[in-house]
């Protein structure tokens, strides 16, 4: 029985000081720093019609809200990832005419009748084109 208790106090002997001490949470390590190139390099476009279909529905959101720095940059990312997409250089025309950028507006409707000249709406964009080219423009 006296060797019971011996034990039993032993252990609680060596216990005890490990119970009053406080765990330290283990500190996580310092997050990598990125490389400087990554972080200014543009995103890598591939064909993705998918994507540019995305990137057109969100422009004309931003459209309608009259965000139109948004939605050109929309616009833009579209034809990167589909550079066929009509729409998208007509709608890119548009919303840089809005942000009265008029050689970009002009470029944007000059590559979209490049791509489709007997398309539903070229004949508004020659028109925009002959706008532009009056208010000083000039082609690219």
């Amino acid at each position: 029985m006296s060797r019971r208790i011996f034990l039993l106090c032993f252990a609680l002997c060596c216990v005890s000081p490990s119970l009053g001490q406080k765990r330290r949470p283990a500190t996580p390590a310092p997050p990598p720093e990125p490389d400087q190139e990554e972080e200014s390099a543009e995103p890598e476009y591939s064909f993705n019609p998918i994507q540019a279909q995305k990137e057109l529905q969100v422009g004309d959101f931003y459209f309608k809200k009259k965000s139109y720095r948004a939605a050109a940059g929309r616009y833009e990312r579209a034809t990167k990832w589909q550079p066929d997409l009509v729409d998208a250089y007509f709608r890119l025309g548009e919303a840089q005419e809005k942000l009265n950028q008029k050689e970009a507006a002009l470029a944007a409707f000059q590559k979209y009748l490049e791509l489709a000249p007997s398309s539903r709406k070229a004949a508004e964009a020659k028109k925009k084109i002959t706008q532009l080219q009056s208010k000083g423009a000039k082609p690219k």
